[in-house]
């Protein structure tokens, strides 16, 4: 089959590797071509204040684009502190995905999760005692609402024996997703050297909750947990006033839906948070924010948030399974092949700018090579302003192609050395 190389240019290389096909074509096809994003005329000189925040770290990203509205000290190497149970869930989430686990199956709790360990007396917690079992959906609320350190000591020891080898299956996730500057002490997110991620990716690992785990990801909204299976008076009394999620962003922006805080009196607060207002959603970070409490530190992303839901804008262009070409095929069933998109295709830009245009091309060989399946890299889509690149995603194919039979793909080369097509 054809192989291309996108390179960051406007030019392409191709090289094709095979017998009696014709010469690949690289095509540049413009869809879009002076696109105006109008403002008022009186904007042209307005120009977007910068965020400016107390917190040592901070990174604003849209969702669909990608597009980084803010960051500040984004690639700086910081305690996660309890954020780093995010991790924790997404690698849960895999076993549930996978099949292995459902959210009734049982849990068993070791005395390393039990609630007299000493280091659970200062630690947020569900108040586990040893010899029970709690189901998985328990844990996961647990983590999330009450971000119970002993609940991600469970998961642990549930999914590779000990909380030591879970730190492996940690980090695999990350490297895996893209994060390749994590590391993991424990699950629990305790101060721990080892314990060490970015705002960056902290990004990374929300957008991938959000994105590949649609039927679970909205348990992050949950506002209260009350767990049903306490087991010793002191516990019941612990769960009688800790109910309430950390995450008091829930609470005071409308389409807040996410996802987790964290705090150590080193590290100070942190929060991953994603909100979707008006059907556009925003990732945001903090960390290491020296506030007085987690009022504070939403109060915080409210204004993050909200400065990138004022100061930008997005234009969605495509969304899966929209065609965005149809794409010549070299021996097989049908012509041509219709490309789309994995996910939302979109571009952010500055409310205040002045007129702007952008263009939208794809790219792709000419033609592609039969067979083809669902999902194939077919070329690539950017879109252009101002003669940068501001987005680029790949073209997919939307369907599968079969390959003709033996014998038509020689009569076809033969049509070919002929100067046919």
């Amino acid at each position: 089959m054809g192989k291309v190389k996108i390179p960051q240019t406007k030019h392409l290389e191709s090289a094709f590797i095979g017998c009696y096909y014709p010469s690949m074509k690289i095509r540049q096809w413009l869809f879009l071509v002076g696109l105006l994003f109008a403002t008022a005329a009186n904007a042209a000189n307005v120009k977007t204040p910068e965020f400016t925040t107390k917190a040592k770290s901070a990174f604003l990203i849209d969702y669909d684009s990608g597009v980084e509205i803010v960051a500040k000290n984004a690639d700086k190497l910081m305690p996660p502190s309890s954020m780093i149970k995010l991790m924790t869930l997404a690698v849960l989430f895999d076993e549930i995905k996978a099949g292995n686990l459902t959210l009734d199956s049982k849990l068993p709790v070791s005395e390393n999760a039990d609630y007299n360990n000493p280091l659970w007396y200062p630690a947020s917690k569900i108040c586990l005692v040893t010899g029970q079992e709690i189901t998985v959906r328990d844990a996961i609320l647990g983590l999330i609402v009450l971000s119970g350190g002993d609940a991600s000591v469970v998961v642990a020891e549930k999914l590779a024996g000990d909380e030591n080898a879970f730190t492996a299956k940690m980090t695999a996730k990350a490297r895996a997703i893209g994060m390749e500057q994590s590391t993991f002490g424990n699950a629990s997110g305790l101060p721990d050297p080892n314990n060490l991620t970015t705002s960056r990716e902290l990004a990374i690992l929300a957008t991938h909750i959000i994105r590949d785990y649609p039927d679970l990801y909205p348990m992050f909204a949950t506002k209260r947990f009350e767990f049903g299976d306490y087991k010793t008076d002191w516990c019941r009394d612990w769960g009688r006033t800790h109910t309430v999620n950390y995450n008091k962003l829930l609470f005071t922006m409308s389409g807040a839906d996410g996802l987790k805080t964290g705090h150590t009196a080193d590290g100070g607060y942190g929060m991953v948070a994603s909100a979707r207002v008006g059907g556009r959603r925003l990732v945001g970070v903090i960390n290491g924010f020296n506030a007085r409490g987690h009022d504070a530190l939403a109060a915080e992303m409210k204004r993050l948030l909200n400065y990138g839901y004022t100061t930008t804008m997005n234009k969605t262009y495509y969304r899966p399974g929209d065609t965005v070409v149809a794409i010549p095929v070299w021996y097989g069933r049908t012509k041509t092949v219709n490309a789309t998109v994995e996910q939302p295709f979109a571009v952010t830009l500055p409310k205040q700018t002045p007129t702007s245009s952008v263009r939208v091309l794809a790219r792709f060989n000419d033609p592609v090579a039969a067979p083809i399946m669902p999902g194939d890299k077919l070329g690539e889509i950017i879109a252009e302003r101002d003669g940068k690149i501001i987005a680029r995603a790949p073209l997919v194919s939307a369907e599968r192609v079969r390959r003709v039979q033996f014998i038509r793909r020689i009569l076809k080369n033969i049509s070919v050395i002929l100067g046919g097509r």
